[in-house]
């Protein structure tokens, strides 16, 4: 995927989580680039409802055939929704990583940390 296909409204880390911010509350999932690398997914492992994080705290984890991986909150927040969708059918996370395959929503408690998020464009760049 190059760096134009990679959707506008979202916000990277550099460890392959994007975010879609709507208000107070950031939908969470992994990148396309990092589902590609995982290979089939094949568990997901969703954070509690009402469980707080602070920005980089292992949330979530996600198993392939390949390896395990810990999904890292983006920023410091509520737990406020998870996907269970992909509990039931973790390949979302390979078929449509920046739709149906998201994982968690938070509540945002510091919506200042967005600032150090990666950009698109430069998400794009670092995955080259």
């Amino acid at each position: 995927m190059s760096a134009s296909e990679i959707p506008a409204d979202l916000l990277f880390q550099s460890s392959h989580e994007w975010s879609r911010v709507e208000g107070d509350t950031a939908t969470v999932g992994i990148s396309n680039h990092a589902q590609a690398e995982l290979t089939d997914v094949v568990f997901v492992e969703l954070p509690a409802l009402g469980k707080t994080v602070d920005a980089g705290d292992p949330t979530a984890v996600v198993e392939s055939v390949k390896a395990a991986s810990d999904i890292y909150a983006p920023v410091s927040g509520e737990i406020v929704e998870v996907n269970p969708a992909v509990e039931t059918d973790p390949a979302l996370v390979n078929t449509d990583p920046y739709g149906a395959g998201w994982l968690f929503k938070l509540k945002l408690t510091k919506p200042d940390q967005l600032s150090g998020l990666l950009t698109p464009a430069a998400y794009g760049q670092l995955i080259g």
